[in-house]
C-alpha cells in the first residue's frame, strides 16, 4: 500500500516535472527566437537611422547654402529681370538714351 502509493506519486511528480521542464525549454526556445528577431530588427532599424541621419546632414548643408546665398541669388535674379525688361523694351523700339550716348540718330539733321 503505502510504498506503492509513494512510488505512484513519485512517478506522477517526475512526469509532471518532466512536462514542466519540456514546457520551459519550449518557452525558452520561443523567447530565444523572439530575441534574435528583435536583435535583427534593431540592427536593421539602426542602419535605416544612419541613412536618415546622413540624408538630414545633406539636407541641412543644402539648406544652409540656400540661406547663405539667398540675398546674392535674389539680387542676381532682380538684375536679370531688369536686363531682360530693358532688352525687351529696346527690341520693342524704346529709346534709351544710355544706349545712344554720343551718337547721332541717322535721320537727324546736321545744322
Amino acid at each position: 500500500g503505502n510504498y506503492e502509493a509513494m512510488m505512484t506519486d513519485s512517478a506522477e511528480k517526475r512526469a509532471m516535472d518532466s512536462k514542466s521542464l519540456t514546457d520551459r525549454e519550449g518557452a525558452k526556445a520561443d523567447m530565444q527566437a523572439e530575441l534574435e528577431k528583435s536583435e535583427s530588427e534593431k540592427t536593421s532599424a539602426g542602419k535605416e537611422l544612419m541613412v536618415l541621419e546622413q540624408y538630414m546632414t545633406a539636407l541641412h548643408a543644402e539648406c544652409d547654402w540656400l540661406v547663405q546665398y539667398f540675398e546674392v541669388r535674389k539680387t542676381a535674379r532682380a538684375d536679370e529681370i531688369d536686363s531682360l525688361s530693358k532688352a525687351k523694351a529696346v527690341l520693342s523700339g524704346a529709346d534709351y538714351a544710355l544706349l545712344q550716348t554720343g551718337t547721332r540718330g541717322f535721320l537727324s539733321r546736321r545744322h
